[in-house]
């Protein structure tokens, strides 16, 4: 039997589609601000006090869970903001207290960002 010669590749070699894509999650997040104008807004002085304002209205208690929000972040039991209809830039929804509500950092994480993805809200 005759040896076998190296075969040359069948595929060429592609450069990767991702190109930039963030190696950390701090670089994943200064891309989105970056990318994304309305991310400047969660680092006011007003949306702290709308976030304040909505975690007492809601007794920081989850208002999909009944949990108490009382970890500190990253604590699965820590206060989140949630938006209940997704503001998607729209500075309306984005700051109308009757649009949010509190939740617990698990919730928000798992199930709210999932319903998110599915194209729901």
């Amino acid at each position: 039997m005759g040896r076998l010669s190296a075969a040359k590749p069948r595929l060429g070699s592609m450069s990767s589609r991702l190109g930039g894509a963030p190696k950390s999650e701090a670089e994943r997040s200064r891309h989105r601000d970056q990318t994304q104008g309305w991310r400047s807004w969660y680092k006011t002085a007003r949306w702290q006090r709308l976030r304040l304002k909505v975690l007492q209205r809601d007794g920081y208690t989850c208002q999909a869970t009944g949990a108490l929000l009382v970890g500190k972040h990253p604590a699965p039991n820590s206060p989140v903001v949630d938006h209940v209809r997704p503001h998607r830039g729209n500075p309306d929804l984005f700051w109308d207290e009757d649009n949010l509500q509190a939740v617990s950092k698990e919730y928000h994480d798992k199930v709210k960002q999932s319903i998110e993805k599915r194209g729901r809200h």
